[in-house]
């Protein structure tokens, strides 16, 4: 081999060597390029991530506060049977009361009768000591004659007999007020007893009532703190998003899109299964709208969805837009579709969409079109 031809190969090795450096310093660069353009995508679909979690979070607190509701339901209905209670309970106590004292007068009253008949009695017995003394002719002597004596003599016997049985008699109604007395006093114990029960049980199921409310406030401070991460996330999302737009955003009008007024979130749906002034229904109107067939996609998954959709049904996609096509997004939980309004020469596209800040608004931008496939209608 001549010196020559030696130099001219060494001069390809390095040549193609140097060449080789290059294509892996371009290759890189394609790749970090390639990656600043999708990092915006996949950040968001963290997002939506983080969303879903808070969303299950909201789901099984509002549950678990449902469940709470109804136990606070039961609570309430045992602490108002129990304040019933009680309010009975100390109905029965004040008559109980009530009776207790007419008992405790009668037997006063029967104390002073059976006292008064003693003195009666004493003085009768009294009388009848002294007559005793007296001998028979001497009683017969004092009388104004024999009728007399034996009319004295039966009348004392009559008296006598007539206070023993009063005597008993009020002995006997004495000892009922005191039977009546002390059933009394031990159903007024017993009544006292139950009082004190059922203000314990009132008192432990309020307490459960107070717990519970508080976990219901628990739950209900999560829920909100949970609502305003997720809002906090979607503007955070939407930013991102943002990245591809190329100047700012255009919000206003509402595209001639016919249901851009009905509430915003609704359950609508639209002729072709979408939810109104959602970006798939915006899409699918404007397709149809044009004279193009839109097939019926509703209930086939959300707007990351329709590139498959429209592969099985053979509708051509691919990476080139068009004017007129869909551009679908498949980033997020959720994924968009625009509608292709132009096409520029830079490689970049006008796009016009509904709901992409999450409000159910019409939107205009520009914006490149890394991220996107495109469905031909």
């Amino acid at each position: 081999m001549s010196n020559n031809l030696s130099r001219s190969l060494l001069k390809l090795k390095r040549t193609i060597k140097k060449d080789s450096k290059s294509a892996v310093l371009v290759s890189g660069s394609l790749l970090i390029g390639a990656g600043m353009l999708w990092a915006p995508f996949a950040q968001a679909d963290s997002y939506d991530a983080k969303i879903r979690r808070l969303q299950q979070e909201n789901a099984a607190n509002s549950s678990a506060q449902a469940s709470l509701e109804d136990s606070e339901t039961t609570l309430v209905g045992k602490v108002k049977a129990l304040q019933a209670r009680i309010a009975a309970i100390q109905s029965q106590i004040a008559q109980t009361k009530s009776k207790r004292t007419r008992i405790l007068r009668d037997i006063a009253i029967k104390q002073n009768e059976l006292k008064t008949q003693q003195r009666v009695l004493g003085s009768n017995i009294r009388e009848m000591y002294f007559d005793d003394q007296m001998s028979n002719l001497e009683k017969l002597a004092s009388s104004r004659d024999l009728s007399h004596y034996v009319d004295k003599e039966q009348y004392s016997i009559v008296v006598q007999n007539k206070i023993q049985t009063t005597m008993q008699r009020i002995e006997e109604l004495k000892k009922q007020l005191e039977e009546q007395k002390k059933s009394v006093e031990s159903l007024l114990k017993d009544q006292k007893a139950m009082q004190k029960d059922v203000a314990r049980q009132k008192a432990e199921q309020d307490r459960l009532l107070g717990l519970n409310r508080s976990q219901q406030a628990a739950y209900e401070k999560e829920i909100s703190g949970n609502n305003a991460r997720i809002a906090e996330l979607r503007r955070q999302q939407a930013a991102e998003n943002s990245r591809g737009t190329i100047g700012s955003v255009s919000y206003g009008g509402t595209g001639s899109y016919p249901w851009a007024n009905v509430p915003f979130p609704n359950s609508m749906p639209d002729p072709w299964g979408m939810y109104k002034r959602q970006c798939v229904s915006y899409t699918a109107w404007r397709v149809a709208s044009s004279g193009r067939h839109m097939p019926y996609w509703g209930g086939r998954g959300n707007a990351n969805l329709w590139d498959d959709n429209a592969r099985a049904a053979g509708i051509p996609v691919d990476y080139k837009p068009r004017v007129g096509d869909v551009a679908v997004s498949n980033a997020g939980y959720y994924g968009h579709v625009m509608y292709v309004e132009s096409v520029h020469g830079d490689g970049t596209i006008t796009v016009s969409d509904y709901n992409r800040g999450w409000d159910g608004r019409y939107s205009k931008y520009r914006r490149s079109t890394s991220g996107l496939v495109f469905i031909h209608f």
